[in-house]
């Protein structure tokens, strides 16, 4: 958990006394108020899976291959909306218990013990809010009740789902895990590949050719997670198909050297983009918390600046595994799709009735 905030220097010592206030003395026996914020969040994440239908993909098949995505998945995704929807009938049918979670989760979670703070200023700014954490931290108990140290497990099913609501496209992912999948072993490189897959093979057939408002991919490096989504699709298994020509795109590509210098700029300007002081200060606390170094940082940059043709036709190697069994489906879609799917490729989904 995560509790930021910015202000003046000056006034670092009220930022710190309201994040105390927001920490240990929030009241948490306000149903009125509670009522209101679970009935705004089942709203919201409802109305999302139906505009934002390929973050609902992409984190479902992130849960199958990870600890960190199944958590993501829970507190975010289909299954945060699905606890949301229960707990919207528990705040009417069992309020006493809802309060006494709400009480357990915060003598759980609030600890002295093991908080990181993290503080982004200039020298004055930061001799002035050092001052005052201290009084932050004691107002934490030293250990959480009943603190083990155990730790979350858990992984989702690997299956293919349709998640059907009622809209007219689709919102089409499939994905595989290039580490566990293929054994890939990182290079800066991929980040070039992935931009160029997106704006070149998956633009064309998945926008331009199947007439969707987007077609891209992601990797994500920290899991492994190679992702292929559509957003606003009007095709399904058509989609797909075009996932799966990357691999072969990638194996038949000639690129000149002024295309490749383009992609390479484009991927050190997404690497090394602007920042705002409290985005920088945010993000060297996120690589810090998930241990990247400014070694191993430069190590991707060279990796970056000297991709060649021989990295594109390689990595085709190692992504063919997203178009083999190991590779997973997910699409928000409507019952019709979802069931002519079934009807052209038995078995090939479970179904779920989202909305």
């Amino acid at each position: 958990m995560q509790v930021r905030g910015k202000a003046m220097g000056q006034y670092s010592g009220d930022l710190f006394e309201l994040m105390g206030d927001i920490l240990a003395t929030a009241r948490l026996d306000d149903k009125p108020r509670f009522t209101q914020m679970v009935a705004e969040t089942k709203a919201n994440m409802e109305a999302g899976i139906i505009g934002s239908g390929h973050r609902y993909a992409a984190s479902r098949l992130a849960a199958q291959r990870s600890i960190a995505g199944w958590v993501g998945e829970a507190t975010g995704g289909l299954s945060y909306l699905e606890f949301i929807r229960g707990l919207a009938k528990r705040v009417e049918e069992d309020w006493e218990g809802v309060q006494a979670d709400l009480e357990s989760i915060r003598k759980h979670l609030l600890q002295r013990k093991g908080a990181l703070v993290n503080l982004t200023g200039d020298d004055r700014a930061l001799a002035a809010a050092a001052a005052h954490v201290d009084a932050l931290l004691t107002r934490l108990p030293e250990a959480a009740a009943g603190s083990n140290g155990s730790g979350w497990s858990g992984v989702l099913p690997r299956v293919n789902e349709a998640l059907v609501v009622p809209t007219q496209v689709n919102y089409v992912g499939k994905a595989a895990n290039l580490y566990a999948d293929a054994g890939y072993q990182l290079s800066g490189s991929a980040y070039v590949i992935e931009k160029h897959l997106g704006t070149s093979w998956l633009w064309d057939k998945v926008r331009v050719v199947g007439g969707a408002y987007g077609g891209f991919c992601s990797f994500d490096s920290h899991s492994g997670m190679f992702t292929f989504l559509s957003y606003r699709d009007p095709n399904l298994l058509d989609t797909l198909e075009a996932y799966d020509g990357s691999i072969d795109f990638l194996r038949g590509l000639e690129l000149d050297q002024d295309a490749l210098t383009k992609a390479i700029i484009g991927t050190m300007g997404d690497l090394d983009a602007y920042q705002l002081p409290d985005a920088k200060g945010y993000t060297a606390f996120s690589r810090y918390l998930l241990g990247v170094t400014d070694e191993e940082r430069q190590e991707r940059r060279e990796q970056v600046l000297g991709t060649s043709l021989k990295d594109f036709r390689a990595f085709a190697e190692v992504l063919d595994c997203v178009r083999g069994d190991a590779a997973r489906v997910v699409a928000v879609t409507n019952a019709d799709k979802a069931a002519q799917v079934l009807k052209e490729k038995p078995g090939f989904w479970e179904v779920r009735k989202v909305l």
